[in-house]
């Protein structure tokens, strides 16, 4: 099991599927599942019957997770770059690959 490049908080662009394109920030991080959930990203829907607990009843929205494959993290002008690690002052950073510089988080 090896630790993320993505973690709560961060800012990314989807790459594949219905919302690629669309950038949101993560507020779930899975890392033995190797998935994220974003905000508003990868909603879906269920349909829940009138119950004691939800007498309404009616679509309930979820954000399903994704995979780690499938986000990217988004630079200051919201292109998709990949991340490294290195170690900068003797603490282990997370850079931005094309730019250079060091994702905060």
């Amino acid at each position: 099991m090896a630790s993320l490049k993505i973690k709560k908080g961060d800012k990314v662009v989807i790459l594949s599927g219905k919302d690629k394109g669309k950038t949101g920030e993560v507020t779930k991080s899975m890392p033995k599942d190797a998935k994220v959930i974003v905000a508003g990203i990868n909603v879906g829907t269920r349909h829940r019957k009138p119950s004691q607990g939800n007498p309404q009843g009616g679509l309930d929205r979820f954000e399903a997770p994704l995979h780690v494959s499938k986000v990217a993290i988004a630079t200051a002008d919201g292109k998709p770059t990949r991340v490294r690690f290195e170690v900068r002052d003797g603490k282990k950073v997370r850079v931005a690959v094309k730019t250079g510089e060091t994702v905060s988080g």
